[in-house]
């Protein structure tokens, strides 16, 4: 049974008349990758996103059609949040689905690591007035 990404490759394909070597190079990106992706049983890895940017260009298809395919490819459900006026971010998506095939001790890991990494980069807001000349440890 083909995945998803097969079947979007080959229907093109067959579609327009195309061969994987046209995809490549309108696509710039190798004639074995595209042979790969069109063939391959089953994706074990999300492509990259440049992998995925010359598919789509390849085969005159959305970006997003090309990424939803290779994802499901994959086995990841994507999750994709509406927001009138911005772009979707690939890389949150994948995340957001990835996260739910952790178990629970590594999703507790990974919430860990981005609260982490949320309070060095972003300095929580509060209302209260920060004290910079009170020593650290030590109660304003």
């Amino acid at each position: 049974m083909a995945n998803a990404l097969q079947e979007l490759v080959k229907s093109r394909l067959e579609q327009q008349g195309w061969s994987y070597g046209d995809v490549a190079r309108r696509g710039g990106i190798p004639r074995s990758t595209v042979h790969h992706l069109a063939t391959a049983e089953r994706v074990t890895r999300m492509p990259q996103q440049a992998t995925l940017e010359g598919l789509a260009r390849g085969l005159e298809l959305p970006l997003d059609a090309v990424r939803r395919a290779a994802a499901e490819a994959c086995g990841i459900h994507l999750y994709f949040e509406e927001t009138p006026g911005t772009a979707a971010d690939p890389e949150v998506a994948t995340l957001i689905a990835s996260v739910q095939k952790l178990t629970a001790a590594d999703r507790r890991h990974v919430t860990a690591l981005v609260e982490s990494l949320l309070r060095n980069t972003h300095p929580p807001h509060t209302d209260t007035p920060t004290h910079t000349d009170t020593p650290a440890g030590t109660d304003p």
